[in-house]
């Protein structure tokens, strides 16, 4: 498999950068790890004319912890996620998450803005940043804005992102005193991406659910919340029969656009998606203690 003709660029300064997307707009394509651009173009499912390689720009890697909450820069990769004290502190199903993505090669080289821009509807990063919450800054030649998680995966290996725009960086917010995270999924043995998983962030304040982002991965085109499990769970005390109505329930919320494929049937998916749903939520409310 080869990919179709496309001219290559490496700038070295944002400004060049989003100066080769404006001039080639409707033509580029950011390529950050590669990781997922790449195959996709080889199958021909996308085949841009331009290629603006963003991997020799400086300041575009870093965590760091501000104002109660942690920035992530776009081009940080999934090892550095994985092993950052300051991910594993804050989120640690976020560091989780990034240390089963694919394998080590995949993790040195794969970031965290590639997989949010490419919205892999079995990916790993979109559903737990959705489930943590926080904005994604993306950038013009022009001006910047701040587009809101929820809002930014639109549809298959589809976002909100415009095309002439780079993601520059992640913003997530501090998660409450008394709050467990957790992500389950079963995996393709090859290649680990997700069949299906489910990420969940949960508050617990005197036994009591205060708040819930549950996200979904694998089972449908995007990466959702389930929002409806999440209602069912606030203001309840997570006993066995809660968490086991809640997973039912996000079952229930993926059906109306699964994915049937090689790997699982849709039928299949469902039933995943109700276990590790479970798995996720139980975990969750037993790290919020």
């Amino acid at each position: 498999m080869v990919t179709s003709n496309f001219d290559y660029f490496a700038p070295t300064t944002l400004d060049e950068a989003t100066s080769l997307l404006s001039k080639y707009r409707g033509e580029a394509k950011v390529l950050a790890g590669g990781h997922s651009l790449i195959p996709i173009m080889k199958l021909r499912l996308a085949e841009p004319g331009v290629l603006v390689d963003i991997g020799g720009i400086e300041g575009l890697s870093y965590i760091k912890a501000i104002g109660g909450g942690v920035s992530i820069g776009s081009m940080t990769t999934y090892r550095e996620l994985a092993t950052s004290s300051v991910v594993q502190s804050n989120y640690p199903l976020l560091a989780d998450a990034a240390g089963k993505v694919a394998d080590l090669q995949v993790r040195n080289r794969g970031t965290i803005g590639g997989s949010l821009a490419h919205s892999d509807p079995a990916g790993d990063i979109p559903a737990v940043i959705l489930a943590i919450g926080g904005v994604v800054v993306a950038r013009t030649r022009r001006s910047s804005r701040e587009i809101n998680i929820d809002r930014f995966p639109v549809d298959l290996l589809t976002t909100a992102l415009r095309d002439n725009e780079i993601i520059t960086e992640i913003k997530l917010p501090g998660l409450a005193s008394g709050t467990g995270t957790a992500y389950s999924k079963f995996h393709q043995p090859a290649s680990h991406y997700a069949i299906t998983g489910v990420a969940a962030v949960i508050t617990v304040s005197d036994g009591v659910c205060t708040d819930a982002r549950v996200a979904v991965t694998g089972a449908g085109d995007k990466a959702t919340r389930a929002r409806r499990t999440e209602r069912i769970l606030k203001g309840k005390e997570l006993t066995t029969v809660v968490i086991r109505r809640a997973a039912s329930r996000a079952a229930a919320e993926v059906e109306d656009a699964l994915n049937e494929d090689i790997h699982a049937s849709a039928e299949y998916r469902v039933h995943l998606t109700q276990v590790h749903a479970g798995h996720a939520i139980e975990q969750a409310a037993a790290a919020a203690g």
